[in-house]
C-alpha cells in the first residue's frame, strides 16, 4: 500500500491563507487542504475546539496523527503561549517519514512560528523536546505497530492522517479500535472528515459524534466518548436507518 520508492517526492505548496504545505507524491495529495490553509486549518479544526472541550484539565495528553510537518502539534504549542493558557501539554505523534521530520529545520513555516523555532530545531533532531510545559514526542515507525504501545492514557486525538481513499489502513474500524483503548474515558477525537464511513467507524467504538463548525472553514467532526452539551449532536442510529447500506471501513478490505 505504501511506496518507499515515492517518500522523498514532495513539492512545496501555497495555501490561501499564505502559509506553505507539501504535496505528497507517495499518497498522491497534498498534508492540508489548501482551500482551508495549512496554519488555519489546523487552529480551527483540532487545536481550537479541542482545547476549548479541555479548559478544564491542568495538563492533556495528545495523540497527533500523524505528525507530517508538524503543524498541528505546532499550532498547539503556538495557540497556547499566544493565549497565556497554562494548560501543560503532553503530545504524541507517530511518523513513519523521518526524512521529512529531520527536514522541518529548514522548512518555510509561518512567522506565526518564528518563537517556536528552538522546539522546530529540536524536534527536527532529536525527534522529541520538553520543557516545563510541553513534551513532544515522535514515534517514529508505522502507526498500526506503534499506537497499540503506547502506555500514556489520552485525551484528545487530532485524527489528521492522509484522506480515507488514499491512506485508508488509518481509517478503519480497528484502527479507531486501537485508539480507543488507550484513550481516556472522556477523551475526544477531531478530524477534518465528514464521511459516513469514518463517523460509523468511531461510532461503533463508541464515540458520540458531533459536528464541528468554524468561521471561514468547512464543517467538520469531533467524537466524543461523552455526550457534549456545546456541539452539534449526530445521531448516528437514525443515519444507519436512512443509509442502511453504509458501512465502516474494515482491515480486511485493505490487507
Amino acid at each position: 500500500m505504501y511506496n518507499e520508492s515515492l517518500r522523498d517526492q514532495k513539492e512545496v505548496v501555497l495555501c490561501e491563507d499564505g502559509t506553505n504545505t507539501l504535496y505528497s507524491k507517495e499518497f498522491d495529495e497534498p498534508y492540508h487542504s489548501t482551500k482551508d490553509g495549512a496554519l488555519h486549518e489546523s487552529l480551527e479544526k483540532h487545536v481550537k475546539p479541542a482545547l476549548a472541550l479541555k479548559s478544564d484539565k491542568e495538563t492533556v495528553t495528545i495523540l497527533d496523527i500523524c505528525f507530517g510537518l508538524g503543524y498541528n502539534t505546532f499550532a498547539t504549542l503556538y495557540y497556547i503561549q499566544k493565549n497565556k493558557l497554562k494548560t501543560k501539554v503532553h503530545i504524541l505523534s507517530p511518523e513513519f517519514d523521518e526524512g521529512l521530520i529531520h527536514s522541518l529545520s529548514n522548512f518555510d513555516f509561518p512567522p506565526e512560528f518564528e518563537t517556536l523555532k528552538p522546539v522546530i530545531e529540536a524536534v527536527s533532531q532529536n525527534l522529541s523536546y520538553e520543557d516545563a510545559q510541553f513534551k513532544i514526542e515522535i514515534l517514529a515507525g508505522d502507526a498500526r505497530q506503534s499506537i497499540p504501545q503506547i502506555k500514556e492514557k489520552i485525551d484528545v486525538v487530532y485524527q489528521d492522517a492522509f484522506s480515507p481513499a488514499h491512506n485508508p489502513l488509518l481509517w478503519t474500524k480497528e484502527w479507531f479500535s486501537d485508539l480507543r483503548a488507550i484513550c481516556n474515558d472522556d477523551a475526544i477525537l477531531t478530524t477534518y472528515s465528514i464521511a459516513a464511513a469514518i463517523r460509523l467507524g468511531l461510532y461503533e467504538n463508541g464515540f458520540f459524534i458531533f459536528v464541528h463548525r468554524a468561521e471561514m472553514m468547512r464543517y467538520s467532526t469531533v467524537a466524543s466518548l461523552k455526550m457534549l452539551d456545546r456541539l452539534e449532536y449526530i445521531d448516528m442510529e437514525l443515519k444507519k436507518i436512512r443509509n442502511p447500506t453504509a458501512e465502516s471501513m474494515k482491515d480486511k478490505n485493505y490487507a
